[in-house]
């Protein structure tokens, strides 16, 4: 059975990592474990658990930014701005219940290791986007610092977009310093009842094309929602205008008030709208928003039974397919067409994602330019190897 490390501090983390990379141990680093199950699966020496190092260390809500150790778990960091009447721009989802584990275990840090954001990204960004610094420990063993606690710090490599996403591959953060922005006084989300795909796409894409601030844009089976956020007048003045812009749609129109609107959005958010068994198969595909329902037609001419939605105005779709052998990788990636995307299996089991590749493929020049840039980080690939294939 692999045994635990539990350093309770960054001096800990670094002696952890010095002691695995001596040793030639492999490290399945971990903040509270609630995406384990997503990407490869692993077979490590030793967990390196982050949970010990947890806890704000500063919050400057004038300054619009938090720094925070990487075990934090998520529910706290929430808790803590929504005091202040502040927020997480980038609305990082909550994917423990898609992954079988219970809701509110994630940490901040996992979702920024993940780059992974919510349905304001199209307005406001990824992850990486709100990574102002960190402090970590790469794979040499070495403790080093990037960026600050300001947008404005330029100043070298940045690396904060380099870590974001890698999945915990090339270095283990102790400490992070994000962005966070006032909360919206008001939300309302005007529905477009009735339209299919392609007029949603349409409709999605004329909204995020005007000049009223749409902040989301998902459709579900029978439902485009479009919301808009900010102070009451404006609000209500957009939502007006955004009607007369979609007039001709042919839609029917309703409206959900605030709190409806947050409850709909995290739910979109947290990939709750795709009601599929839980064995089912789960895939992410990022496209250009307009390819979105033909590369869905192209799925249901081999897989009829396939559920979706989409995000980000079409830019996002989530799949749901019954359960195969191989998740049906060809069929899925195959349908991506000429004009490309990248396709995520977030959902399968372990044999399953042993054998398939779990995040798109890259083409050969971008392959070797990652091996490079993992030999810089971490030569002795102590930090969960293979998860990323």
């Amino acid at each position: 059975m692999t045994s635990t490390i539990k350093p309770r501090d960054a001096s800990e983390l670094r002696q952890a990592v010095e002691w695995a990379l001596n040793d030639g141990t492999t490290l399945d680093v971990r903040g509270q474990g609630s995406k384990i199950g997503l990407g490869k699966p692993m077979n490590c020496d030793q967990v390196l658990d982050l949970s010990g190092i947890s806890g704000i260390v500063d919050y400057a809500p004038e300054e619009l930014v938090v720094t925070l150790r990487a075990g934090t778990p998520m529910r706290d960091v929430e808790a803590l701005l929504a005091q202040r009447n502040q927020m997480l721009a980038f609305e990082p989802p909550d994917l423990g219940p898609l992954l079988g584990r219970e809701a509110g275990q994630g940490t901040l840090v996992g979702a920024v290791m993940g780059n992974l954001a919510g349905p304001r990204r199209l307005s406001a960004g990824a992850a990486r986007d709100h990574l102002l610094g960190f402090s970590g420990v790469n794979g040499r063993g070495e403790s080093f610092k990037s960026g600050g606690k300001v947008m404005k710090n330029v100043t070298g490599y940045d690396l904060s977009k380099l870590l974001a996403g890698s999945w915990g591959t090339l270095a283990v953060l102790d400490q992070v310093s994000v962005k966070v922005l006032p909360a919206p006084d008001q939300t309302r989300t005007l529905l477009l009842l009735g339209l299919d795909e392609a007029a949603a796409v349409r409709a999605m894409c004329a909204a995020l094309g005007s000049p009223h601030e749409v902040s989301g844009a998902a459709h579900l089976p029978g439902k485009t929602a479009l919301r808009l956020e900010g102070v009451a007048p404006s609000v209500e003045a957009r939502l007006k205008a955004l009607r007369e812009l979609l007039a001709d749609s042919g839609a029917k129109m309703a409206e959900l008030g605030t709190l409806e609107s947050r409850v709909f959005w995290r739910e979109v958010r947290d990939v709750a709208p795709l009601k599929a068994a839980p064995e089912a198969v789960i895939w992410k595909i990022s496209c250009p928003p307009t390819e979105g329902p033909a590369i869905v037609a192209r799925l249901k001419v081999q897989r009829p039974g396939v559920e979706a939605f989409y995000d980000w105005s079409g830019g996002l779709i989530w799949l749901a397919l019954p359960p195969s052998a191989d998740a049906d990788h060809a069929i899925v990636r195959g349908a991506l067409g000429a004009k490309g995307g990248h396709a995520t299996l977030m959902r399968a089991p372990q044999a399953v994602r042993a054998a398939v590749p779990v995040f798109q493929p890259q083409p050969a020049a971008l392959a070797a330019l990652a091996s490079r840039v993992k030999e810089s980080f971490d030569p002795k690939r102590l930090f969960n190897p293979g998860r990323m294939g």
